[in-house]
């Protein structure tokens, strides 16, 4: 029986509202806000976002860019064992995106749920679904990200809401003789939990709380230069490499001078990072796997490349994964 998982197929799906800079300035500056495309590059790294219109939801983005990932891995649905959603902007409290994904896939039995870890939760959801396939409970699982964050941003908040986007991204992870996912590293620290959250829920047919994303952007930098460069670390010395074994870091795309940053504390020259943000802003956990898609597709990234993949995100959860593509 085959004891190890491999990606045997990967996708994304981003909504049709691309959104410069330029173009988000103007609308806020109706708000009274004052910022422009250089105030925004400059701190970032971001040009444009993608936004869903308010009928589009992340279940809608998920299917499309699961859809693809079966299609790259020669899958039906039917094949699917395993379908786990990372997501922060759910369609319902219940049930899960996952399994309202699997519904419109048009197949039933296989497990689903969702996993709730913000931007690091596709690495979470990675890791989990690794090992549903090494324990032979899936032959092939499914593992998207999907967001639609411009529906909780606070459009009169500058710090934040210059910074998502919305998108979706998957992976099918299918058992194999081969190594393929080699080692994984997850951490949380609850006691960080306000400096990145979204304090609302339902009570009483009411909100309770806030229902916009809230961040401490010096707060949420600090920790995660710290907590990247070693969980990245950790991952490589579980799967026996290092960082000059890497052939291309595929970071969660929050900003570029974070994402640079843990590069070069690593070794690992900043050519070898797969960037994405400029165009698509913080899709939290839709970012790597969206990145991922978009260089596979380009043929930046080719079978037999050794991939890590790092994040942090509100929780204050964070992880890696060192992946053989």
């Amino acid at each position: 029986m085959p004891s190890y998982s491999r990606i045997s197929g990967t996708g994304s799906a981003l909504p049709g509202h691309k959104v410069s800079n330029d173009e988000l300035a103007a609308d806020l500056a109706t708000r009274g806000i004052d910022t422009s495309d250089a105030w925004i590059v400059s701190r970032t790294g971001i040009r444009f976002r993608h936004f869903a219109d308010p009928g589009t939801t992340s279940v809608d983005l998920g299917e499309q860019a699961a859809r693809r990932a079966l299609d790259a891995a020669g899958l039906q649905a039917q094949d699917i064992g395993l379908i786990i959603v990372a997501t922060s902007t759910p369609d319902m409290i219940f049930p899960s995106n996952a399994a309202l994904i699997q519904g419109r896939l048009g197949v039933a039995g296989a497990a689903a749920f969702d996993v709730q870890a913000v931007c690091a939760g596709f690495v979470y959801a990675l890791a989990v679904a690794d090992q549903f396939v090494r324990s032979g409970m899936a032959q092939h699982a499914l593992v998207i990200g999907a967001e639609v964050f411009s529906h909780i941003l606070d459009f009169n908040d500058r710090t934040t809401c210059v910074l998502f986007g919305d998108g979706a991204g998957a992976v099918v992870l299918s058992a194999s003789d081969t190594p393929g996912m080699l080692a994984a590293a997850l951490h949380a620290d609850g006691r960080q939990a306000d400096i990145l959250c979204t304090p609302g829920r339902v009570s009483g047919g009411e909100i309770a709380g806030s229902p916009f994303l809230k961040m401490d952007g010096q707060a949420v930098f600090k920790q995660a230069v710290h907590v990247l460069e070693d969980v990245a670390r950790e991952a490589l010395a579980k799967a026996q490499r290092t960082p000059e074994d890497v052939d291309w870091m595929v970071p969660h795309q929050a900003n570029i001078r974070i994402m640079t940053h843990t590069a070069k504390k690593l070794g690992i020259p900043v050519e070898k990072v797969v960037v994405t943000v400029d165009q698509h802003g913080n899709t939290s956990a839709a970012s790597i796997p969206l990145a991922l898609d978009s260089a596979v597709r380009s043929g930046q990234i080719r079978r037999g490349d050794t991939l890590l993949f790092e994040a942090v995100g509100g929780g204050l959860t964070w992880g890696a994964a060192v992946v053989d593509y």
